[in-house]
């Protein structure tokens, strides 16, 4: 295995038959020590996050190929945590596809004057660029096609799947009595063109609660889906 990429949560490797080795660790998205899905740093490691991560993607990626909805997943190694996936051609540097069924994060900071937190927002999707430095700006369709990141043909399929695979996860979640209030998912090309769900999906790219309207950490998230 050749080492391409060291990420905040995953370690990307390139495998000589081409396709791609994800090692997932135990660090966490946050910001002083608490765990947030939106932010660009690592907050902190918390044991088993890794193994947890990857079992939670691995059960949702299979429920997607059930449903034939192009996928990276090949298989995963839970002993090693590990996931080998098809290599994937990013949207410009990386885009991240939120589907917000409430106001909460950054969406609620950035538009706090104009809703209350918690409130309805009925699956809207929004897109973002990967760029730590400048914080992950919200970008338009217009502007990604201007900037020639994505045709309108690709951005109306990248949301109408984001639509379908948001909807799926939160079926699944809420028969365990719990409700998906966002979450973040990434696409990219195959080696033919064709757009594929890629890189995660567990409790570290998604906000859940309750219905006493508690919020999930991602560990605890994992064990109320499988118990």
């Amino acid at each position: 295995m050749n080492l391409v990429y060291t990420g905040k949560t995953k370690d990307v490797y390139r495998l000589d038959n081409g396709n791609v080795k994800l090692i997932f660790k135990d660090d966490v998205t946050g910001e002083d020590g608490v765990f947030d899905p939106g932010a660009n740093t690592v907050g902190l490691t918390v044991e088993g996050a890794g193994k947890s991560g990857l079992k939670m993607t691995t059960y949702f990626f299979k429920k997607l190929q059930e449903k034939e909805i192009p996928t990276h997943y090949i298989e995963s190694d839970l002993e090693k945590v590990s996931m080998t996936v098809k290599d994937a051609q990013m949207f410009g540097n990386g885009l991240e596809v939120i589907c917000r069924y409430r106001a909460v994060g950054s969406f609620y900071r950035r538009y706090g004057a104009y809703c209350k937190e918690g409130q309805s927002l009925d699956g809207f999707v929004e897109v973002t660029i990967k760029d730590d430095e400048r914080g992950d700006p919200p970008i338009s369709k217009e502007a990604l096609v201007a900037l020639k990141i994505l045709n309108e043909e690709e951005y109306d399929q990248l949301e109408k799947l984001t639509k379908q695979i948001s909807k799926i996860i939160k079926t699944e979640l809420e028969q365990k009595q719990l409700y998906l209030y966002d979450i973040k998912l990434e696409f990219g090309r195959d080696q033919t063109g064709h757009i594929m769900l890629i890189d995660e999906i567990s409790g570290g790219n998604m906000r859940v609660y309750d219905a006493e309207e508690n919020y999930i950490a991602p560990l605890e998230l994992e064990k109320l889906l499988f118990n």
